[in-house]
């Protein structure tokens, strides 16, 4: 008999992707499709919600047809997601009162400063676990409800429902406009900035300070547990899991003891530390987070550190510089020369997060001379995601005290062997890929197969995990490169006063 299978979703920031997994964690079938990125206005990045949804209906339904001739029953959903990305639409039509506002977009620029700036702000980072920022899905949530027409008047008047990607697709799936279900994961939830970060429930404090209704949000659950029936991909299939992409992936790693630590290197980068049932406060940058929830146990929390500019620095070389044809081609640019010839790229193009949280900060090149040359900007492009890496980390432990024993890494530029390398170095700790480099999509079927037990337990996904390959750190190497921190850390202060009044 064949074996049993989950459907995955894994809803990004440029595409959206269906994969079948079977239970050694092995892919049987995937799908994806692009969505439309729409740029209305310097600082604004939008997408459809419908186009979204109609992506979403498309590739599972050709993912699940793929897998039907091998495949099992499919006996669970999970979706992951881009996580702050915000949607606000009509209970009765189903139909998004504006473009969903992106996790990159930085149009609440300004309201983030009148908010932090009031003398009760304190009290976000306090219940919370985060500084205002407009990262996160509140600030945006409160942008529409200002600015798109009649939307808090119907917003208090229950006719308006809010959610993150997960909640859009969710509702949709079990239903819409006829009965669909309204809930959302307590690590979305944790990316709102108006969620209790302790008892896990929509704080009334920090929704009377962003000015939000609490008819407009959804129920939170555990990331682990049954959601519902999605009825719109033929046979009925249980939602049982949903998570935050960086938690989808952190859960993918079987990063589940206190210290393990994954980062995913794609767009952006994003580095999740588990620290274990205890939250860690914060005082170095770093965002003290909900790593998971298996429904009836206790919260398991994690410390992140998210880097907005990654790989769109190399599709930057590419796209807007033109030295490069192809994105791999970077590396081996990179390797005419030895160095980075004196040269440091800081990839400010929308202000520095983590841990610098400076949306003033813009990006420069420094330390320019007429000997560097395309071969020098290229290694300091890839060193640029190194360092801030490393930054990244040095602010982890001094929040948790915590070792990093290794970071297991993922996304689309662990391909990148000189980078891999360069990281090892600038860390001195190992870095190890595994096999299965869809880690979110894996972590999205490991929590809705955990749920209804198709694995036993973490230990059995801990047991499918298996190491491709592995750079250890040369110590010659990280002492150098230890001594030329200082120099970066010049570099990012230069970006942070450069945009500056």
């Amino acid at each position: 008999m064949a074996d049993r299978v989950v459907l995955a979703v894994d809803q990004g920031t440029t595409s959206t992707r269906s994969i079948v997994f079977d239970r050694g964690g092995r892919l049987v079938s995937v799908r994806q499709r692009e969505h439309r990125q729409y740029f209305p206005r310097p600082g604004w990045v939008e997408h459809d919600p419908m186009e979204i949804w109609a992506n979403t209906q498309r590739t599972a339904a050709q993912a699940l047809r793929d897998a039907a001739s091998s495949a099992g029953e499919v006996v669970a959903l999970g979706i992951a997601n881009q996580r702050e990305t915000t949607v606000v639409w009509d209970r009765a039509t189903g139909r998004p009162v504006t473009r969903a506002i992106v996790w990159q977009d930085t149009r609440t620029a300004d309201l983030v400063s009148r908010l932090a700036a009031r003398p009760d702000a304190a009290v976000v980072r306090e219940r919370s676990g985060m500084d205002i920022a407009g990262y996160f899905a509140g600030p945006r949530l409160r942008w529409v409800l200002d600015h798109v027409p009649r939307a808090r008047e119907r917003a208090e008047a229950g006719e308006l429902l809010f959610g993150t990607m997960e909640t859009w697709l969710v509702w949709n799936l079990t239903g819409g406009p006829d009965g669909g279900v309204h809930v959302t994961d307590v690590t979305n939830a944790s990316r709102t900035s108006l969620m209790d970060c302790r008892s896990c429930t929509w704080d009334p404090v920090l929704l009377d300070f962003f000015g939000i209704p609490a008819a407009l949000l959804p129920e939170i659950r555990p990331s682990v547990g049954e959601l519902g029936t999605a009825t719109a991909l033929g046979s009925p299939i249980p939602i049982t899991g949903t998570l935050g992409d960086q938690q989808a992936a952190l859960f993918g790693q079987a990063c589940f003891a206190p210290g393990e630590a994954k980062c995913t290197y794609g767009t952006g980068s994003f580095l999740l530390q588990n620290t274990g049932t205890e939250l860690v406060r914060t005082r170095s940058g770093s965002i003290s987070t909900v790593a998971y929830q298996l429904a009836g146990e206790p919260v398991h929390y994690a410390l992140e550190g998210s880097v907005a500019v990654a790989g769109a620095l190399v599709q930057w070389l590419r796209d807007g510089l033109g030295l490069i044809g192809t994105a791999p081609e970077i590396e081996t640019l990179a390797r005419t020369v030895e160095d980075n010839g004196g040269c440091y790229v800081v990839p400010a193009f929308s202000g520095l997060l983590a841990p610098h949280w400076r949306g003033e900060a813009r990006g420069l090149v420094a330390g320019l001379t007429s000997y560097v040359t395309k071969g020098h900007l290229a290694r300091a492009v890839l060193e640029a995601t190194g360092w801030q890496t490393r930054d990244v980390v040095l602010a982890m432990a001094a929040d948790s005290g915590l070792q990093l024993p290794s970071l297991r890494v993922d996304g689309g530029m662990t391909t990148n062997n000189l980078l891999m390398q360069f990281v090892a170095d600038v860390l001195d700790t190992p870095v190890v890929r595994p096999m299965v480099g869809e880690t979110v999509s894996l972590g999205a079927a490991y929590a809705a197969g955990l749920a209804v037990g198709l694995w036993a337990d973490v230990e059995a996904l801990r047991r499918n995990w298996h190491r491709s390959a592995q750079w250890s750190p040369v110590p010659a190497r990280a002492a150098q490169l230890a001594a030329e921190h200082p120099t970066w850390e010049k570099a990012v202060r230069l970006s942070i006063a450069w945009g500056a009044d």
